[in-house]
């Protein structure tokens, strides 16, 4: 979380003159680089270089020649470590050695993304915190419980994020003004953290992500008003959001998404009014979103409250957030119109580009923040160009009426998903004002009419999905829109290139079926009669249904069918990669994922192959093969397609 720090380091002093290093020192150091291994980096660590402050990554101070900083840590930026042929080679090993307590000047021990034995720290380690400013150990494989740190006297910066801890929270002194726990596995209740303080803490960035914690997050959060950015996301958290979180008047970001949280948005939150990110993603939180968010969080950058349980209107005051770059608001029960006003969102107008990251300040530097957003079909990590992103995402709502022709103003905009709701009417003719337009999705709706053809003039359009619309006419032509593959104009009556014939091979008309929930479902089995497949259902425990889909050689495959059915398995195997990244996390991910390809293709190949491949070979049909050749890819085609 953090990456650029306003901490005390004496890297300019290297050009000045300074007394030589302490002897006694120097011999620490020496011996802390005896329990190293791989220590290339090291290698004027010398005893015949006597004066160890001109030794790389170590610094002193410029008066007293005490060793003051150990800067022994790699970059954590995993695509320029992929490119560098010395990167695991620039990486420590071994164990931590006792000879660091022997520098009693040390304030300053960076020792991150390394590759240290995966054992327990040694006890001795943890007394370096009684006078240390800055610690980090993050990514490593350190394992063990953390104990109380209590004995610090000094502000104390603390990163033992990307490990293997384990237990209960430590406890932690005043002093400590960033604590970084994310990563771990850590486990049990916030309470004894974080309640029963007799003193105002000290504390500005709490990051807590990605550990097994439980329980409610207490309503004790009185004495810790320093706080400027909290990250609860990515554990099991139940009950509600506690209202004492509106005594953090200096709190800019919020993160508590992926828990159990549930009930309504607390009042109390309009005490909030530095908020720049609020991301409550992923819970099951009720209610209508307040419109005080548009009044009184006027700094906000960042609204996430998408698959939660909202329902009622879009708040008119949403567009009093200037500031806004990213709403989503998918995956709720939200209806009525989409806001008229949303042109006033003016920091999606502009096209100049802004700060990449967004940080927040502290009295220890800066950090920045970090999102996972659904762009292009898949769900992705910002944080290196958080700053550059402008979203709008309502989509998988009950929305209806027209796409106001006002959204078309909005002319920075990257991403717009209106899916999977209930609007009707034309898209506006104006949308190719958006120029910087990369990701559309207006399928699973009612819009009718032709598509524009300033569409056409979206020059940076990657994703498009306009599919189970009542779109007609033929697709305007040029190089943009024709450079999509099929599935983007399923459902619909749409004709032309990059369709293959002059109408749409399912007709939306046909397709339709019962309504389900006031939402139109599509009728699969149509379409796997059509293409030769049938349909078997089995209870899971979640959705109560699930689908599995299995080719049918003695059905009848029409004419051009197979290279449908590419378009048609690829569309499905994108559907459950998009629900698989959204809602699971990576130990389970990659299974289920090969679990559905292996269902929707593996045992399938050898006759889906006899049923169709020489018709697409005599017909030329060079992109149903590539596609074919692509999806079979998936699953090892090669061996399974064998006689």
């Amino acid at each position: 979380m953090l990456l650029c720090l306003n901490i005390f380091t004496n890297s300019f002093s290297k050009g000045i003159p300074q007394p030589s290093c302490i002897k006694s020192e120097r011999q620490a150091l020496l011996k802390i680089k005896q329990q190293l291994k791989n220590s290339n980096m090291l290698d004027n660590w010398m005893a015949r270089n006597e004066d160890c402050c001109k030794w790389v990554r170590v610094f002193c101070n410029t008066v007293t020649g005490h060793v003051t900083e150990l800067q022994l840590g790699n970059s954590n930026d995993t695509i320029a470590s992929s490119r560098s042929k010395k990167a695991e080679s620039l990486k420590l090993g071994g164990k931590l050695s006792s000879a660091l307590l022997d520098l009693k000047h040390l304030s300053y021990l960076d020792l991150s993304n390394n590759d240290f034995d995966p054992t327990q720290i040694p006890d001795w380690f943890w007394n370096l915190t009684s006078h240390l400013q800055y610690l980090n150990i993050s990514g490593n494989k350190f394992q063990g419980k953390i104990p109380d740190l209590l004995t610090n006297q000094a502000s104390l910066v603390l990163d033992l994020s990307f490990n293997n801890f384990t237990g209960s929270l430590p406890g932690i002194s005043l002093n400590v003004t960033v604590l970084d726990l994310s990563n771990n596995v850590l486990s049990g209740s916030m309470s004894q953290f974080l309640c029963y303080k007799e003193h105002q803490m000290k504390l500005e960035v709490l990051n807590l992500e990605g550990n097994h914690l439980s329980g409610e997050i207490p309503d004790c959060w009185e004495k810790w008003r320093s706080l400027v950015a909290i990250e609860l996301c990515n554990n099991n958290f139940s009950g509600g959001i506690p209202s004492s979180m509106g005594a953090l008047t200096s709190l800019e970001s919020l993160h508590l998404r992926n828990n159990h949280l549930e009930g309504e948005i607390p009042d109390s939150l309009t005490n909030c009014t530095q908020l720049l990110t609020l991301d409550f993603a992923a819970n099951h939180l009720s209610g209508e979103i307040p419109p005080w968010m548009g009044e009184r969080l006027s700094k906000l950058i960042i609204i996430s409250f998408q698959s939660n349980r909202f329902h009622g209107h879009v708040p008119d005051q949403i567009c009093g957030l200037s500031s806004l770059q990213i709403l989503d608001l998918s995956h709720n029960n939200l209806s009525g119109n989409i806001p008229s006003c949303i042109n006033n969102l003016t920091a999606m107008i502009s096209r100049k580009m802004s700060c990449s990251k967004i940080s927040y300040n502290t009295s220890k530097g800066c950090f920045f923040d970090n999102m996972a957003l659904m762009m292009k079909g898949a769900v992705l990590d910002y944080s290196n160009t958080l700053g550059l992103i402008k979203l709008v995402d309502l989509s998988d709502n009950n929305l209806s009426g027209e796409i106001p022709t006002e959204m078309t103003m909005l002319t920075g905009l990257l991403s717009l998903n209106l899916s999977k709701n209930h609007l009707v009417g034309k898209i506006p003719s104006n949308i190719g004002a958006i120029k910087t337009l990369e990701c559309v999705d207006l399928s699973e709706n009612n819009l009718s009419g032709e598509i524009p053809h300033s569409m056409s003039e979206l020059n940076f359009l990657s994703y498009l999905n306009l599919s189970y619309n009542k779109l007609t006419g033929q697709i305007p032509t040029g190089t943009q829109l024709q450079s999509f593959s099929a599935s983007s104009f399923l459902g619909t009556k749409l004709y032309g290139p990059p369709l293959s014939t002059s109408k749409t091979q399912v007709p939306a008309s046909k397709i339709v079926g019962e309504q389900v929930d006031n939402r139109t479902q599509v009728d699969w089995n149509f379409i796997c009669m059509e293409f030769g497949f049938c349909q078997h259902r089995f209870l899971t425990p979640d959705t109560g249904v699930h689908q599995v889909w299995e080719f049918c050689p003695e059905s009848g495959t029409p004419e051009g069918g197979n290279g449908f059915l590419c378009v048609f398995l690829q569309m499905r195997l994108n559907e459950e990669n998009e629900r698989c990244l959204l809602y699971l996390d990576a130990f389970t991910r990659k299974p289920l994922i090969a679990t559905a390809e292996r269902q929707l293709l593996e045992r399938h190949i050898p006759a889906i192959l006899d049923k169709g491949f020489m018709m697409l070979m005599d017909g030329h049909r060079i992109e149903d093969l590539q596609r074919m050749y692509s999806l079979f890819s998936r699953v090892n085609a090669n061996h399974s397609g064998r006689p």
